[in-house]
């Protein structure tokens, strides 16, 4: 791998322990807890990171075979089905290893091309690699208040 992918694969990597950390936490009891007023459960919150991965994966970094159903953003609120831990623990460990072949497969001077999407706009797919990395440590810092307080 050319020096600029293997540090921003490392950087990926890295923020996304604060999710995995919390993942080996959950137990089933935790999936349906919500923070009043918030409408969003944390099972909702952990699949929501695996379809946002994978749309990333597919519509932003170009990875070709990916298929992603993103139940969360397409129904856009929690429905209260997100209630199965292994199957959510595998989808967000498919989707993570979805997103890591993704950015392995960019080359050093691919990072400075230009995607647009609809979501956030015209963004080099380094800025947009920022964009994921902050999506699911956001999403991390709900889910463990969510814990603590849920």
């Amino acid at each position: 791998m050319e020096p600029r992918t293997t540090s921003l694969l490392a950087l990926f990597t890295e923020g996304r322990t604060r999710f995995t950390k919390l993942l080996d936490q959950l137990t089933e009891a935790d999936l349906p807890k919500k923070l009043a007023p918030a409408p969003n459960s944390i099972g909702f919150q952990v699949r929501h990171i695996g379809d946002v991965e994978l749309l990333f994966a597919k519509n932003v970094f170009g990875l070709p075979g990916v298929n992603v159903h993103a139940s969360t953003v397409a129904k856009g609120h929690d429905t209260g089905e997100w209630t199965d831990l292994a199957a959510l623990k595998a989808y967000v460990q498919e989707s993570a290893d979805t997103l890591r072949r993704a950015i392995e497969a960019t080359s050093d001077a691919d990072w400075d091309t230009v995607i647009e999407t609809k979501e956030f706009g015209r963004k080099t797919k380094a800025e947009a690699l920022g964009r994921i990395v902050t999506h699911t440590a956001y999403h991390a810092g709900q889910l463990a208040m969510i814990l603590k307080y849920g």
